[in-house]
């Protein structure tokens, strides 16, 4: 596929009332850069008796990093986080050691009808992070970098690019922008993006390497190789990655580490209850 490694489909699987496509891991590709795991959420259609409602499940060793399109998220944790995440902004949580959160559809919208679509997606911490303490992380929308450069519009929404960082905490090089288009428009990575990158396309299409790629797949390729990407107008995309990690990640459920023996410690730990706990919430998702 000259310099192109893949082309990912998106596989549909349900959490509960909600769609999700899953992108990464992949049997072929199980990360970009450090990014080890991206659901694409929706769009769905949220209303009575078809809520979001995530009760309380463990991390370790990543941060997860949730951006919305559309509606709202409400986010509690263990560290004693309340925070409503919507449209352009961003929620990052750093799991380090061990954390616990919920995920739900917010008061306010109970009893409305109202749309969720966004994206769910995991960064692995480097080794020497693994057992930091957890934190968490809220930036508005207004306070991330975008620019437009002829008919395309830019937001970088966490790391470095372009000449730019975001003011989303990261602990390792990477990068992950959102770009729109209004008409046909040349993407000129090479020089702009370091390390492995990853291409979503949420709507539109794109053409890179003699290969056409549309809505609903993700095209994987290697920076130091990349050919001339002309994006179609009107499209949307998601663009990731980062510097590989050198040493392998194993992932489990909601645990990712570079040994195994930490899954199997953080399994007993959850099974045993000894994770901390979200305040006032009794709620407990097993262990599968």
């Amino acid at each position: 596929m000259s310099n192109t490694e893949l082309i990912i489909e998106e596989r549909s699987r349900d959490i509960g009332d909600f769609l999700v496509g899953r992108l990464i891991p992949f049997r072929k590709k199980r990360m970009v850069g450090p990014f080890i795991f991206i659901d694409h959420m929706g769009p769905s259609e949220v209303t009575e008796g078809k809520y979001l409602d995530i009760g309380q499940h463990p991390h370790i060793g990543l941060s997860t990093l949730t951006y919305l399109l559309e509606g709202e998220v409400h986010h509690r944790d263990s560290m004693g986080t309340d925070q409503i995440i919507g449209p352009g902004s961003v929620n990052l949580m750093t799991a380090g050691r061990g954390v616990t959160h919920t995920e739900r559809t917010p008061t306010h919208l109970r009893g409305k009808t109202s749309t969720l679509h966004g994206f769910q997606i995991w960064i692995a911490l480097p080794k020497a992070k693994e057992e930091m303490e957890p934190e968490f992380f809220h930036v508005d929308a207004k306070d991330l970098p975008s620019w437009k450069d002829k008919g395309a519009n830019f937001t970088l929404v966490a790391g470095t690019g372009y000449g730019k960082e975001s003011p989303v905490p990261t602990y390792s090089e990477q990068f992950m922008l959102e770009i729109k288009t209004d008409e046909e428009y040349e993407l000129d990575v090479a020089g702009n993006l370091k390390g492995e990158i990853g291409i979503c396309i949420v709507e539109g299409s794109i053409q890179a390497c003699e290969n056409y790629v549309e809505k609903g797949n993700m095209l994987v390729s290697k920076l130091e190789n990349q050919c001339a990407i002309k994006v179609a107008p009107n499209t949307h995309l998601l663009i990731f990655g980062g510097k590989p990690f050198e040493e392998e990640r194993f992932i489990f459920w909601n645990f990712v580490a570079t040994s195994k023996e930490k899954l199997e410690e953080s399994k007993i730990r959850w099974k045993e209850k000894r994770f901390p706990k979200v305040a006032d919430d009794n709620s407990y998702i097993p262990l599968p």
